[in-house]
């Protein structure tokens, strides 16, 4: 294998990895009350956060209300991931992080 091969795959792999770590800091974010600050912080301007059939919101704006609107209904949360799936193809990146989560809420609206 040549070097340029081999740093390819090591790109790929950096990747990855920092995927994950993504995942788990917005792990952590839900679990510190969905943080509305730490939340929007890890989104792009433009950034989507969808839960598909759920909720939608885009931009910053609408994440940190959205952010707000967990906190304010949801008490507690524990969030854990784990089996990734995640393919890299140059710039973009696809995949499934499993997860299981467990909330207490304090009301339901």
């Amino acid at each position: 294998m040549d070097n340029a091969e081999l740093e390819k795959r090591l790109t790929v792999v950096q990747d990855i990895e920092a995927i994950k770590r993504l995942k788990a800091e917005y792990c952590d974010i839900c679990d510190d009350a969905h943080n509305p600050d730490r939340m929007v912080a890890i989104f792009a301007q433009d950034g989507i956060w969808e839960g598909k059939g759920l909720w939608r919101a885009q931009g910053h704006a609408d994440i940190r209300k959205l952010a707000k609107g967990f906190a304010e209904r949801i008490s507690f949360s524990q969030h854990n991931v784990f089996n990734p799936r995640i393919e890299v193809n140059g710039n973009a990146a696809s995949g499934v992080i499993p997860a299981h989560r467990r909330r207490e809420r304090q009301h339901l609206r």
